[in-house]
C-alpha cells in the first residue's frame, strides 16, 4: 500500500492525546474498562493518524 493511501504517520504526542481522551471517556462512563483497554492497546499499535481517529470517532469532541 502506498504512503498516500495509508495516511500521515502518527506521532507519540498524538497517541498520548488520544489516550487522554479515552481516559476521560472512561471516567465519564462512555467506555467500559474492557473497551478502554482494547482502544488503548490499539492506540499504541496505530501507525497512521487515520487509525487514531477511528478509535475516538464515536466519542464527543469535548470530555472535560
Amino acid at each position: 500500500m502506498d504512503a498516500e493511501r495509508r495516511g500521515v504517520r502518527a506521532s507519540d504526542r498524538e497517541r498520548a492525546l488520544v489516550i487522554a481522551r479515552l481516559t476521560r471517556a472512561l471516567e465519564h462512563g462512555r467506555l467500559s474498562l474492557a473497551e478502554y483497554d482494547e482502544r488503548v492497546a490499539a492506540t499504541y499499535s496505530a501507525i497512521s493518524r487515520e487509525e487514531l481517529a477511528e478509535l475516538i470517532d464515536d466519542l464527543p469532541g469535548r470530555l472535560w
